[in-house]
């Protein structure tokens, strides 16, 4: 059977257009539509815009620290104004990127939405039917706003921040996970008085559990009115904000409220179920190890599929994905030991397993440090920075780190690359330091504080 396209990827963010790409280089005939923009989650309302606004507002703690240094600092007020263009010109920049690696090798793009009219068939949105011997799904996720809550139509999301066209002055964060975490102190390090409201014990459900009420302290001293245990009952318009009753009781008003409280694969009204592709919780595409469907002519990669919602593994997916299917050279991606970087002032660096995730599998030896580097203790700055490392008592492997730290998202990376290689602990221990530095500390740890 002959068809339009040897491989047609619906989305065009970093797993569908790298998969595109590369797939394209092979000689391969390929089409891409997306949409909204080109670039997707990361691109477009994700890590580039959420990184460029951490960087912004790490800014006002560093005018602090230099004027305790020494510095005559004349410290203004930040203006959303002047940075919300240079932010957006970015992103500008970077879509183009994308739509330039895609047109060199040749791929075809529909800026336009894209559904699965069968196993082989793909129809646009203006009503065009092409035919693909292969179909990638790419398509991502999206955030997710509980429908129960009374005013929840006043909330916004991750995805209205990049929008905004003021600066608020008082903004609620709800939810616990690592994008209500970094909206809180964006917000917060932007000079807006800033509230986070999570209904779970403790924020960042699902890593290491010091680490996270580490965080929470370091938040918490910084400003941000952290509430966990506290969920929104319901909201109005009142008083030029938007007034909110929370389940513990409290009320208070405000400019902005922010919904972080998860995100749910994009799939709804794709056709899949129609052509035969199995779904499971919450949406998700069901695939196996090589990212094939249940339906053999149809893939999917990235956060659609609710593996590991991160985009270098999109991107790795889709690298595997052309390789399987066009090179002959089937290709598996591990999601294990994927290091990871939460933007939270500090940062949070970790890869590998919580000590609780690890102590219920086997016996471990846990050694942490946590401490005020140089930096702070010089200016008597009273945040401390947390070093941990997690280790098995019968390999001696290391089992998991986590660093929260300034540039703890830089160390980090390095980190994974020496667990990929199977690091024990004394491989670390027998690693000259590098002094002084607050990272040193990661290989003179000795005598465990703890076992499990």
């Amino acid at each position: 059977m002959a068809f339009d396209y040897d491989l047609f990827v619906i989305g065009g963010g970093s797993g569908g257009v790298r998969a595109g790409r590369v797939a394209a280089e092979t000689g391969a005939r390929v089409a891409l539509a997306e949409e909204y923009r080109m670039g997707g989650t990361c691109v477009i309302r994700g890590c580039v815009p959420k990184k460029l606004m951490v960087f912004a507002s790490g800014y006002s703690g560093r005018m602090q620290e230099a004027a305790a240094y020494g510095w005559d600092v004349q410290a203004g007020a930040f203006d959303w104004g002047r940075f919300r263009p240079r932010m957006r010109a970015e992103l500008d920049r970077l879509e183009n990127i994308y739509r330039t690696n895609l047109g060199r090798p040749g791929v075809e793009i529909f800026d336009q939405r894209a559904v699965i009219a069968d196993p082989h068939t793909v129809e646009l949105a203006d009503g065009r039917r092409f035919s693909a011997k292969h179909i990638l799904l790419a398509t991502g996720g999206m955030p997710f706003k509980p429908p129960q809550v009374p005013g929840i139509e006043l909330a916004g999301t991750s995805n209205d921040v990049f929008l905004m066209e003021e600066l608020p002055g008082r903004v609620l964060i709800v939810g616990g996970g690592y994008i209500a975490c970094e909206f809180a102190c964006i917000f917060n390090g932007l000079g807006v008085e800033t509230s986070q409201y999570y209904r779970g014990e403790q924020i960042l459900r699902g890593f290491d559990g010091e680490a996270r009420g580490h965080i929470a302290e370091l938040m918490h001293g910084r400003g941000i009115n952290l509430h966990v245990g506290t969920d929104v009952e319901r909201m109005e318009r009142r008083d030029g904000g938007i007034w909110v009753k929370a389940t513990d009781g409290r009320e208070a008003v405000f400019d902005r409220v922010i919904y972080a409280t998860g995100r749910v694969p994009n799939s709804a009204g794709l056709g899949l179920e129609d052509a035969g592709v199995r779904l499971g919780r919450g949406g998700k595409v069901e695939v196996d190890a090589y990212s094939q469907t249940s339906v053999p002519s149809i893939y999917a990669v990235g956060d659609v599929t609710d593996r590991v919602n991160l985009t270098p593994v999109a991107i790795l997916e889709g690298a595997a994905f052309v390789e399987t299917v066009f090179n002959a050279n089937p290709t598996k991606v591990g999601h294990t030991d994927i290091p990871s970087a939460i933007f939270t002032q500090p940062e949070y660096g970790a890869v590998g397993l919580g000590e609780e995730e690890a102590a219920g599998q086997e016996e471990i030896e846990v050694y942490c440090a946590a401490f005020r580097p140089m930096q702070n203790s010089f200016i008597d700055k009273p945040e401390r920075v947390m070093f941990k490392l997690i280790v098995s008592k019968a390999t001696r492997r290391i089992l998991g780190c986590h660093i929260i730290a300034d540039g703890a998202g830089e160390l980090i990376q390095f980190v994974g690359v020496a667990m990929k290689m199977g690091a024990t602990k004394e491989d670390f221990d027998a690693t000259v330091a590098v002094h002084p530095t607050m990272s040193e500390e990661i290989v003179l740890m000795k005598t465990p504080v703890r076992t499990a």
